[in-house]
This record gives C-alpha cells, structure tokens and sequence, in this order.
C-alpha cells in the first residue's frame, strides 16, 4: 500500500510538472502558451462528454484514457490560476476533500445526528453561508441547457415545488404539447420558440419523475438513429440506389427493416 500511494503522488506529481513545463514563459509550448480559462473550457467540456461516451460504451480502456484528459483538464486550469496567484492543484484538492467530508457526516464523523441532512440540504446551507441566498442561486448558466434544467428542477424539488405524482406531470406535458400546436398555427414563431423550449423543459421534468437520465436516453436514441440510418445506406448501396431515387414509403420500409435487424 505504501509503495502505491508513493508511485500514485510520483506520478501525480509529473502530471503537474508537465503542465507546468507546457506553460513556462520561456522553454513552454507556444501553443500552450497562448491559453486561457476561456479558449481551454470547450475541451473541458468536450473531454467530460467523452468520459460518458465511454462509460455508456462500457468500454474500460477508453475510459482509463479519457479520465486521464480530464484529469489533465483540471490541473491545467489549476495551473492559469495559480499563474494568477488564486489557487493551486492543492487547494482544488483540499477543498473537495472537505466538501465530501461535510456532506457525509454519517460516513466521517462519530456521532450523527439523528436526521441527517441531505445533499442538497448541504448545498443550501453552503450557498447560504457564500452570500448565495436564492434556492436556484447556485445553478450555473454556463452548461448544456438540458443540464440545467434538470438542476433546477431538482433545487425547486427539494423545498417542495413539484408535482405530487407522475400523472400530474405526463399531464403538464400533454398541456404544452397543446399550446405548442395552437402557436404553430398562428405561425407566431417566438412564441412557437418560446412554447417549444417548455416542451423540452416538461419533458426533462417527466425524465427525473420516472428517474431517467435524460442525455443518456437521448444519445442512446442518437445512436440507434445513426445505426439504422447506416443500414438505410447500406441497403440502397447495395442495391445500386440512391436516396434521391427512392420515395419517402421505400426508405421507410428500409428504416423499419433496420428496427427489426435489431432485435
């Protein structure tokens, strides 16, 4: 055990040498260099998506490589702020480490109260203590919009606004399925824009009731999309077709022999 926890820190430790090289003023990348917390953020992001394409793959290699470039995407903004003297790889560390300690009283402390708060109890409290007094204060604009609005419904949730059961909200759907209609034929397209963005959020709500992970769901849709759609390809290529020569009837019979080529 030593001897791994040795090799672990050695290992971290060139991790964060690297980075520091990649960046020094005078011997580092030119590339590197040139980098700051905003031009770097889409590769965050970008490698948070590949560690989940990976995982939904069960693919363990992939995701020993993928969790290696976001791990080197957290010690690279570690390092732009310590260039700026705001914190260090270290202070990131020491503070999730306490984080997970404060919220998991009942795992790290000896004596636990006799209703143990929730995790986004704790969060309220945290944010309350930062000057963050809205319940919905601490949801960042800043990430995929399906994301987001799974986190504020969450945090309304947990004071209490939301629906009391699941056919409240299959209803709630069906309702601005309606309005969405009503202003297609009114042709009234911020309003449609506007009507179609509840659509999206109603059924976002309806995934966390049945507990579905909505982007899950929705990229293993765009998976089975693209498979059958590749086997609408493969058919017409075979048959010396092309799309443009075949009706709309003919390649959806392609499209639901593909449906059946998969079960």
């Amino acid at each position: 055990m030593h001897n791994t926890k040795m090799r672990r820190n050695k290992q971290l430790q060139g991790l964060l040498d690297i980075v520091a090289e990649l960046r020094d003023n005078e011997t580092g990348c030119e590339w590197h260099l040139a980098q700051d917390f905003n031009s770097i953020m889409p590769y965050t992001i970008e490698e948070a998506y590949e560690v989940a394409e990976a995982i939904e793959q069960r693919d363990m290699p992939a995701l020993r490589d993928e969790l290696g470039d976001l791990l080197f995407q957290v010690v690279y903004h570690s390092r732009l702020a310590e260039e700026q003297q705001a914190f260090n790889f270290t202070d990131v560390v020491e503070a999730a480490c306490e984080k997970m300690v404060r919220r998991h009283p009942h795992v790290f402390e000896s004596a636990v109260a006799a209703k143990t708060p929730t995790w986004e109890q704790f969060k309220r409290v945290e944010k309350k203590s930062a000057g963050q007094q809205g319940v919905l204060s601490g949801v960042g604009s800043k990430q995929p919009a399906m994301r987001q609005a799974e986190k504020l419904q969450k945090q309304a949730s947990a004071v209490g606004f939301d629906w009391d059961n699941l056919q409240d909200v299959v209803d709630k759907l069906d309702e601005e399925i309606a309005e969405l209609k009503d202003e297609i034929q009114q042709l009234n397209q911020p309003r449609i824009e506007e009507e179609f963005g509840d659509v999206l959020f109603s059924c976002i709500n309806l995934a966390r009731h049945l507990k579905v992970n909505p982007e899950h769901s929705l990229r293993q849709t765009n998976r089975r999309f693209s498979a059958r759609f590749e086997y609408i390809e493969r058919a017409l290529k075979d048959s010396a077709l092309s799309f443009e020569e075949c009706s709309l009837a003919e390649l959806d019979h392609l499209w639901e022999q593909a449906k059946k080529a998969e079960s």
